[in-house]
């Protein structure tokens, strides 16, 4: 095993693989609690309860797509990166999706489903780095922001931070009531240990946020820590079942969200841990096309159990940094995913308030990418900027996108630039035209 995983020439052994993949799980963890309440739309009170997912289901899809992609990519292209369901593109499954175009979260399963073929049969053909090469670097770095604008928008929501207001659509709230109070607890703690660089900040800012809210009652204490295994059986094969229901205009949309965001993220995510663990060869990855079908098959893996689209995470970065080098690690991390699998009970106490700070902090760390975006190009500023301001104030991560690729032919060619806009770019220019006008329908 020490040949196959490469522990000599990477300079690296048992020990310290293990910490590493500890280490990753403990930064990622948070996704095994707040997938379930952010597709289950938990936080939506007035939300029809026959048309949520079932939250224990989604937990242990989740944790078994984690541990599927992490020990894949480990064992197939032995790279330190762990999987799970993204943040970001739960969000817009569960809010732009289900709750805002009113599409049933079975539905929406089957175009997780299609849209991971779609990654699969573009890696297996090698058209996957020719599209990565297409779309204009700016564009990318403002999706990434604009997700990241979006999903602290829900954690303010969530926390009750931000709440309605009929003279300017939002406002802050009076910021008295107790789960509020909590929720800005939870957040502070977690700014605090994310400075401070402790590993898994977000979990543990999670984990101290549930104990002071059992302790001071806003919270019930759960019977047990450790239970049963949930049935999976809701979700189960239902993207399978339900792939008819995804030929309308809109699905089109939805399916095109979920491929180009998942794109983005899992091929930025892994260039920057290989690169942070010395792992690129002249600048290229070894064995990419590995685990880049890792990565693809893991989003139809996921889709089958019952969870949103799963990608490759940037939180491996932490079990890198505790010098983490070959896939042992990430295997690791998918083991501790299905241990966790027992620790079902604790979903009781994931509250709004508790999740909120992950989904703000979450959302700093996305946004950071507008840094690298180009602002003095009025060109580029123009497309860029549209695509993070439209993403959470119209509530729709695809809205943002679309709005983003069709400004940005149409200032390249009023720029004199139209030859450097990439042929694909126009063709994405008419899709999103026709989404905007079939999207009513």
């Amino acid at each position: 095993m020490r040949k196959y995983f490469q522990f000599d020439e990477l300079g690296t052994n048992y020990r310290t693989e293990i910490i590493a993949g500890l280490t990753t799980f403990l930064s990622m963890a948070y996704i095994l609690f707040v997938n379930p309440f952010t597709l289950s739309l938990g936080a939506v009170k007035d939300f029809p309860d026959e048309l949520r997912i079932d939250q224990g289901a989604v937990f242990v899809a989740t944790a078994l797509a984690a541990a599927y992609g992490s020990i894949l990519m480990g064992v197939l292209a032995r790279y330190p990166i762990a999987l799970a369901p993204g943040m970001g593109l739960n969000a817009f499954f569960a809010f732009t999706v289900v709750l805002h175009m009113g599409i049933p979260w079975q539905t929406a399963l089957a175009g997780v489903f299609v849209s991971g073929v779609i990654f699969t049969v573009l890696t297996l053909t090698g058209i996957r780095e020719k599209i990565i090469d297409a779309i204009p670097v700016e564009l990318k770095y403002a999706v990434g922001a604009g997700i990241g604008l979006f999903i602290t928008f829900i954690g303010l929501q969530n926390a009750g931070i931000i709440v309605n207001n009929d003279a300017t659509l939002v406002g802050l709230s009076d910021l008295k009531d107790g789960n509020t109070l909590l929720a800005i607890f939870g957040l502070f703690i977690t700014v605090v240990l994310m400075v401070k660089k402790v590993n898994g900040g977000v979990f543990y800012g999670m984990v101290i946020t549930a104990i002071v809210g059992m302790i001071f009652g806003l919270i019930k204490v759960p019977h047990q820590i450790v239970g049963a295994i949930p049935d999976i059986s809701p979700t189960f094969g239902v993207a399978i079942k339900h792939l008819p229901d995804i030929f309308s205009w809109k699905m089109l949309g939805v399916v095109l969200t979920f491929f180009i965001v998942d794109f983005f993220d899992a091929t930025g995510t892994l260039l920057a841990v290989a690169n942070q663990a010395g792992l690129l060869k002249n600048n290229k990855l070894p064995r990419a096309g590995k685990a880049l079908l890792v990565d693809a098959t893991a989003v139809m893996v996921g889709a089958v159990f019952g969870t949103s689209t799963t990608t490759s995470y940037i939180e491996s970065s932490a079990g890198v940094a505790a010098g983490g080098r070959s896939g042992f690690s990430a295997v690791v991390t998918g083991i501790l995913f299905l241990l966790a699998l027992f620790f079902s009970p604790l979903l009781s106490v994931i509250t709004a308030p508790v999740t909120a700070p992950a989904l703000i902090i979450v959302g700093v760390l996305m946004a950071s990418s507008i840094g690298e975006i180009d602002w003095k190009k009025f060109e580029v500023a123009v497309p860029a900027f549209f695509t993070l301001i439209t993403m959470p104030l119209s509530y729709s991560i695809a809205t943002g996108i679309a709005v983003g690729f069709i400004f940005y032919p149409i200032t390249m060619i009023l720029k004199g630039r139209a030859k450097d806009v990439h042929p694909l770019l126009y063709v994405l220019f008419v899709v999103f035209i026709c989404y905007f006008i079939f999207l009513r329908e």
